[in-house]
């Protein structure tokens, strides 16, 4: 058969061995060696599916998909179904292989998303009853355990004591009888325990002679003691014998009931084992996956190695694999490589054959992304030298039988008297695009070596000719490497024809293994005939047959092979550039980000580093004003601490604040001005009093304000000697004692402005007062950047407001507080001014 021949000449067998080497299990291997390659395309697009989905469960799990415990049991189940009795191996090999589904069926599930997977292991019966059942009566060795029946374990225990029985009898008889005996040793003949006894000494022993030694010195006798014993002996074993039988036997139709739901569970393993076996071969070729293109797209196979050199470069130190390019346009059907012998075209040839079968069983094709090949019915070769002494044929006539085998295997069938069935194209091949009718188009890859060679020239070249115009109707690909200059000159007669040529390196002499495409090659023959030392008169002679007009053909042909050199290493170059370009782009963008983070990491250390400044200096200023609340404080004890607050102004605040200060600040009227206590920016209204003071409006309120509250919308600060004369704001101890009904004078209440906000109230109302002091405590710290707190504790009897008046009066951070305006609430609320 021309299927088989073509996949002995392309080395498939090679390539499924490769990839056997990847399998986990033996059932994996055996079918990685025998792949079938599928009948239609939707087959092969159901196998690139489960391959994808194993390279990505592969890439997910870091140990890959586990096979522990499953084993090849098909002839195992076979012989159950037709009433075998399975040994104890084989029933444990059942076991853990039914236990290693299910750890497989698990580890797939965990992953819903790969469908093809999930679709394969939820056919999956694993029968968890019949692997306990089994592990119960078969131990690790494969022998049936005691605890499998109590009638076995019973005849065990008196095969144990019979045993026991025995060597008493025989240990008694070695030692009494030592003279007689040539070892000293118990052994066996079958199931009858013997001694070695002398020859001469044969009397001294009464027994049953079972064995004698080679020279006839040595006499293996069963003494007469233990024949009635070892008789007993031998039922029981009988006894095991049968009771383990039955067990096995038992077990064994268990198994048979269940056989098909175990082919099933046989044939799932083994297609996802390979297809983890194709993903982890794809994995370590560096292979794409491919797509099925439709005829009106360009067959893309970019930088395509040969499967069989890259396994050859890798563990046989082989030479390194020069990959090619195969770029051929819809409406090309045959391809004529020309070029040196040695140059490569044999190998083109191969390699693309093997990347169509790699993509028709499911493989990964090794080339770069995307690859896209057509979906070929048949892949069929003549490559090679069918030469046979035996049959009598030459190589001409042996290209000529395979090439007629080709012809036959390809031949349309013809239409039938029957009427046309209809079909649906659609579910026919969901990647066929155009109408019906171009879905009829030959699906064959056909790969010629040589094509016409082994006869007269004229005449192989004709016949080369006819046969490519031929294979240009009848297959979708045909792949030809010649020497015939006629089949260069195709390509310009039929734009079905296209020239590729391997190139030829003119300084260097060889060949370069690269495939160029669009131009004819050079045979080079007198150039590597100089090369290999023919004399040089010969060389100049044959140029001279050749003619002027072959010459300078060949110079043509070199000077396209120079310029498309020159426009790969300019393309090179931009690449290259580009993946610097790129490279640099990404280094930018990455020192960027560091920066930015840099200076995110920068702000978050200033702000701690002012947040624990400022709570150190709370911490000291509220130390200061306890100590000057113990006891009765002197001037000497004030100025003491005025000095330390100034210390601790100056290390606190930062150096812009006071560089912000300027004397020559004086609020005018109509000026606009900012008040930092409030947040707020307003609008001057009068001149500054005798008291340092002047009215701002901001929105619609009215406010009386110190200037020292004020500064300019730069920062600069009004530096007044009326604003040392102020008066003193009021203190805790002045408004300890207030009264329900006693009211704060207006000059004392306008020292602060006090705008009631969400933020800067608190309502502690129906609270005790143990609780509402924690609660004062987080409204305090809250309200420090508003400077006032407004305290709703209500009216009631009276105790909830003078708890909170006793913790205020003994608080570092309040500087006073007073009772809201009727219209505030009263009595029940209370105003916290913090310093």
């Amino acid at each position: 058969m021309i299927q088989a021949e073509t996949l002995e000449l392309l080395e498939w067998s090679r390539l499924c061995q490769h990839l056997a080497t990847f399998s986990a299990t033996k059932l994996g291997s055996i079918a990685s060696e025998h792949l079938p390659l599928p009948t239609s395309q939707a087959e092969s697009i159901n196998l690139l599916a489960q391959t994808k989905e194993a390279y990505e469960i592969e890439r997910r799990i870091a140990t890959g998909l586990s096979f522990d415990g499953i084993q090849d049991i098909g002839e195992a189940i076979e012989r159950a179904e037709r009433h075998g009795i399975l040994s104890g191996e084989e029933l444990l090999a059942i076991a853990t292989t039914l236990a290693g589904a299910r750890k497989l069926r698990r580890a797939i599930e965990e992953h819903p998303d790969l469908l093809v997977l999930s679709e394969l292991v939820a056919q999956l019966r694993t029968y968890p009853e019949i692997e306990q059942e089994i592990h119960r009566c078969i131990d690790e060795r494969g022998e049936v355990a005691d605890r499998a029946s109590i009638k076995l374990g019973e005849v065990r225990q008196q095969l144990k004591g019979t045993r026991s029985k025995i060597y008493q009898v025989l240990q008694g008889i070695l030692q009494r009888q030592s003279n007689a005996i040539q070892q000293p040793t118990i052994t066996q003949r079958g199931d009858r325990f013997v001694i070695a006894v002398k020859q001469s000494h044969r009397d001294s022993i009464p027994g049953i002679v079972h064995d004698s030694s080679s020279s006839g010195a040595t006499l293996f006798v069963e003494p007469q003691a233990i024949v009635s014993t070892g008789n007993q002996l031998r039922q029981y074993l009988k006894q095991e014998q049968i009771e383990s039988e039955a067990i096995r036997r038992t077990l064994t139709e268990q198994i048979a009931a269940v056989k098909s739901d175990l082919e099933i569970l046989v044939f799932v393993v083994t297609t996802i084992d390979l297809a983890i076996t194709k993903a982890r071969y794809s994995l370590w070729l560096e292979a794409n996956p491919p797509r099925f293109i439709n005829p009106e797209e360009t067959i893309t196979l970019r930088q395509l190695r040969h499967p069989l050199l890259v396994w050859q470069q890798v563990h046989e130190q082989g030479s390194p694999v020069v990959p090619v390019d195969l770029l051929v346009a819809p409406e090309i059907r045959v391809v004529t490589i020309t070029g040196p012998n040695t140059g490569g075209k044999t190998v083109s040839l191969k390699t693309l054959g093997l990347a169509a079968l790699m993509a028709k069983v499911g493989l990964f094709v090794p080339a770069r992304e995307p690859v896209e090949i057509p979906w070929f019915d048949q892949v069929l070769a003549d490559i090679g030298d069918e030469q046979s002494l035996e049959q009598s044929l030459s190589t001409f006539s042996g290209h000529i039988r395979r090439i007629s085998r080709i012809l036959t295997a390809i031949e349309p069938v013809k239409p039938t008297t029957d009427p046309p069935k209809e079909v649906d194209f659609q579910v026919e091949s969901a990647s066929c695009l155009l109408p019906p009718a171009s879905c009829l188009l030959p699906t064959n890859l056909i790969l010629l070596d040589e094509v016409g060679a082994g006869t007269d020239p004229a005449e192989g070249s004709a016949l080369a000719i006819a046969l490519l115009q031929y294979l240009a109707q009848q297959a979708r690909l045909t792949l030809a490497s010649t020497h015939y200059g006629e089949l260069k000159a195709l390509k310009y007669q039929d734009s079905r024809f296209e020239n590729a040529a391997v190139e030829f390196d003119d300084v260097s002499l060889s060949p370069t293994y690269r495939l160029l495409w669009g131009i004819p090659g050079r045979s080079n023959a007198l150039t590597i005939a100089r090369r290999l030392g023919l004399k040089e008169e010969v060389i100049i002679k044959a140029r001279e047959e050749l003619g002027e007009e072959t010459s300078e053909i060949n110079q043509v042909i070199s000077g396209l092979e120079a310029q498309r050199r020159r426009q790969e290493l300019k393309a090179k170059e931009a690449a290259n550039l580009l993946t610097q370009t790129e490279v640099l782009h990404r280094q930018l963008e990455q020192q960027a980000a560091m920066l930015k983070n840099r200076e995110q990491e920068l702000k978050q250390k200033q702000q701690a580093a002012v947040t624990e400044a400022i709570a150190q200096a709370k911490a000291e200023i509220a130390k200061i004003i306890r100590q000057l609340q113990q006891g009765n404080a002197t001037a000497q004890d004030a100025q003491k601490a005025t000095d330390t607050l100034q210390e601790i102004g100056d290390r606190y605040l930062p150096p812009s604040q006071t560089s912000k200060t300027q004397p020559n600040f004086q609020p005018k009227v109509g000026s606009k001005v900012r008040i930092p206590k409030i947040g707020q920016t307003a609008e001057v209204l009068t001149e500054t009093n005798e008291d340092g003071e002047i009215t701002v409006r901001f929105g619609i309120m009215k406010m009386t304000v110190s200037v020292a509250d004020i500064e300019s919308l730069d920062g600069q600060k009004v530096q007044s000697e009326v604003g040392a004369q102020r008066i003193a704001p009021v203190q805790k101890s002045e408004v300890k004692n207030i009264s329900p009904n006693q009211s704060v004078s207006p000059v004392e209440s306008a020292k602060m402005p006090t705008i009631r906000t969400e933020r800067n109230t608190l309502d502690i109302r129906g609270m005790r007062v143990n609780e509402a002091e924690s609660q004062l405590e987080k409204g305090i710290q809250q309200a420090i950047n508003h400077g006032v707190l407004w305290i709703v504790h209500g009216k009631g009897t009276g105790k909830l407001r003078e708890g909170v008046h006793v913790f205020l009066e003994q608080h570092p951070q309040i500087d006073r507080f007073e009772l809201a305006d009727s219209k505030e609430g009263g009595n029940g609320v209370t105003i916290a001014y913090i310093r």
